[in-house]
């Protein structure tokens, strides 16, 4: 319990362009292995690749969560243009695979992909974390007290004024 923030904490966003990047894929042919399993094996290899290599711009511990038919892998990258240029750089593990995505399964609906970006600031982004271990953005950018960005959600994202909360801050 050591690592456990105590009390109210919010992530220290600033205004540097960190980007919260969704990806991910669904099975839309369950039967059809030899079509989805090489997408699906496709991300190990770049999440490795990117672990081993921080300059890369991926920033913390990528997250996967598994819900029926579909796999989403949730990562922070330092900016968009480090996440743009991992993208488009031949000598890296993605664009062989999207490539190769596009020569096999692109339009037989098989398997699907997609993906999320959104740029994160302390303008666009509320958080708050009580009583955690760092997690999500907060992992990655660190926290300042919930209190310092304002008592409420509203306050925090810049829609109130009023920074009185319904329960008592602590």
């Amino acid at each position: 319990m050591s690592n456990i923030a105590r009390g109210r904490q919010s992530a220290d966003a600033g205004t540097d362009g960190t980007v919260l990047f969704l990806i991910g894929m669904r099975v839309n042919r369950l039967w059809q292995v030899w079509r989805w399993a090489p997408v699906m094996a496709a991300m190990p290899r770049m999440l490795a690749e990117l672990a081993r290599d921080p300059s890369l711009g991926l920033v913390g511990r990528p997250r996967t969560m598994l819900s029926g038919r579909t796999v989403l892998v949730w990562q922070y990258w330092a900016s968009f243009e480090a996440l743009d240029a991992y993208a488009r750089a031949g000598d890296r593990a993605h664009l062989p695979a999207w490539r190769a995505f596009n020569r096999r399964v692109k339009d037989n609906g098989s398997v699907g992909i997609y993906h999320e970006t959104v740029l994160l600031s302390d303008a666009t982004v509320e958080t708050v974390y009580v009583n955690m271990p760092p997690f999500g953005l907060g992992a990655v950018t660190g926290t300042v007290p919930a209190g310092r960005r304002g008592q409420t959600a509203g306050v925090r994202l810049g829609h109130r004024v009023e920074d009185t909360p319904p329960v008592a801050p602590y």
